[in-house]
């Protein structure tokens, strides 16, 4: 039987072995006064994935894991979800190598790796201590899923991948997202949304124009709600906005949208789709002890 030195020494071997390669794909992104960032390169053919509160310029750098530097062009950004997507003029790029979908588990150990500096790569290693499914960002964006782990993020760190034990990246850390903590988005909103930007230069959301809170309807209005105890309290109108435009008012309560119930601010998120932009939405709202039914054409958020 191997000893416990040799059996640590295996381990440790193993280690560093996903670290390089997962530092294979992982560049220097220099695009902010202080110290630069970690990006992903994503295809061979110069596609890089950086954070998007590193990009504080409009002239970006890529240093390459060879050394190389490539002036980077911005194709598009999405501050809602913290994702920009780069390009640079060069080939043969080694891919991220991603890992399956859902093979990231709450116990799992995974490295995060940064290379902040053409010094070379940084690591730290840690346990997967959460592992989230759909939820909005602070600032409005429809993710996926996250990653919550206890892993070091160095400064400089953001852009660049957490990696499990092999080397495959579950995802891309953000210092930014988790608003006071370290979070990872999944390699499954990085493709989605990489691939929004990389056609259209940014994320289409749907745009109603209304702020609200969740409200208990009063018994004798449940009937109207169809048996529902709660809606949408509106309690702002933004002038100008889809909502104005079809006539709700303060004080209204959301009680339908697009043909489903809203009975919190989750359930008329998800209708707002990219696929519902532009579109005659149908509306009821509970008004002055009575249902009003209003027609809603979507707008974009610009």
């Amino acid at each position: 039987m191997p000893s416990e030195t040799t059996t640590l020494s295996q381990f440790s071997e193993g280690l560093a072995a996903a670290v390089e390669r997962a530092a294979a794909s992982t560049v220097v992104v220099n695009a902010r006064r202080r110290f630069p960032a970690s990006g992903l390169a994503w295809s061979a053919d110069g596609v890089i994935l950086t954070s998007d509160h590193v990009i504080e310029r409009d002239e970006v750098e890529v240093y390459l894991p060879d050394g190389s530097k490539h002036a980077a062009a911005i194709v598009g950004r999405d501050p809602g979800s913290d994702i920009a997507v780069l390009k640079i003029p060069a080939s043969g790029l080694t891919p991220a190598v991603r890992a399956p979908q859902g093979s990231a588990k709450v116990g799992n150990l995974a490295l995060a790796v940064g290379r902040p500096s053409n010094e070379g790569p940084m690591a730290s290693l840690g346990v997967i201590g959460a592992v989230g499914g759909p939820w909005r960002t602070f600032r409005g964006a429809e993710v996926e899923g996250y990653l919550r782990s206890d892993v070091t993020f160095y400064p400089g760190f953001s852009g660049g991948p957490l990696a499990d034990v092999e080397g495959r990246v579950l995802g891309m850390n953000s210092s930014r997202l988790g608003r006071g903590s370290d979070l990872t988005l999944p390699v499954v909103a990085l493709e989605r949304i990489a691939a929004d930007l990389l056609k259209g230069g940014k994320v289409r959301r749907a745009y109603l124009g209304i702020s609200s809170q969740v409200a208990k309807l009063p018994a004798a209005l449940q009937a109207l709600a169809g048996g529902r105890e709660t809606g949408l309290l509106i309690v702002s109108v933004e002038a100008g906005s889809p909502a104005d435009t079809a006539g709700m008012l303060i004080g209204d309560i959301l009680v339908e949208f697009g043909g489903a119930p809203m009975t919190d601010t989750d359930s008329l998120q998800g209708q707002l789709g990219p696929a519902r932009i532009g579109q005659e939405t149908p509306a009821a709202v509970v008004r002055g002890g009575g249902l009003t039914n209003l027609t809603v054409n979507v707008g974009e958020r610009s």
